[in-house]
Formats: C-alpha cells, sequence, structure tokens
C-alpha cells in the first residue's frame, strides 16, 4: 500500500484577515473568528453529511457558504478550495469531488492553526 502525503501550505492573505478584526477589542476579534471557523465546521459537515448520503444539493451550499465566509476573513486557499469543490458538484465528477473534499478538510485545519498563529504576535 502506498500512502500519498500532501504537505499543504494555507493561502491566507493577512490584510483581509487584519482588516475583518479591525476596529473590535482583542476579545471581540477572538469571539467573531471562533464563530466563523464555528460556522465553517458546521458547513463542512453538511458537506461530508450529503456526500455521505450521496445527496448533492445540500452540499452545494456547504461549499457555497464556506467560499463566501473564508473569502470573507482572508482565508483564500479555503475559498479557493471550496469552489473546486463546488465546480466538481456541478459537474458531477465523483472521483475530482472526492479529493476536492479532502483537500477542503485538509485546509480548514490549516487555517484553524494559522488564524490562532495569526491573533498570537
Amino acid at each position: 500500500m502506498i500512502i500519498l502525503r500532501c504537505h499543504d501550505k494555507l493561502q491566507l492573505d493577512q490584510f483581509v484577515l487584519a482588516r475583518a478584526c479591525a476596529g473590535q477589542s482583542p476579545y471581540a476579534a477572538e469571539q467573531m473568528l471562533c464563530r466563523i471557523l464555528e460556522n465553517i465546521a458546521y458547513w463542512l459537515n453538511v458537506l461530508q453529511d450529503g456526500l455521505t448520503a450521496n445527496c448533492l444539493e445540500p452540499c452545494k451550499k456547504a461549499a457555497r457558504r464556506i467560499g463566501l465566509v473564508a473569502g470573507q476573513i482572508g482565508l483564500t486557499g479555503l475559498a479557493d478550495a471550496a469552489g473546486h469543490v463546488t465546480a466538481c458538484l456541478q459537474t458531477h465528477d465523483h472521483v475530482a469531488l472526492a479529493a476536492t473534499a479532502e483537500r477542503l478538510e485538509r485546509t480548514f485545519d490549516l487555517a484553524v492553526a494559522e488564524v490562532w498563529n495569526f491573533r498570537d504576535p
């Protein structure tokens, strides 16, 4: 058995993230980011449930939401991955969908770590 390891690097627009947090206390900015990441985690769960049940309509909505929210806080790699999932859903390319959905999950894990690194100078 061969296991391929993908060494992803998160694409993060720190200026967009900083702008999203501007004008807020550090505590309020942290709380906002927590809510956003929880929201993305919720939509990732909806996506995975839809893929497991082979019900693609909820997956489309979930991928669009993830892309929109991720783009608003500068998680460009996550937004790109969500866009690729959306494209695979539209073309019914199930092999590519499986791969891009996994990349979306890996990118989210990286995003969570990177956001916390960003907040701790």
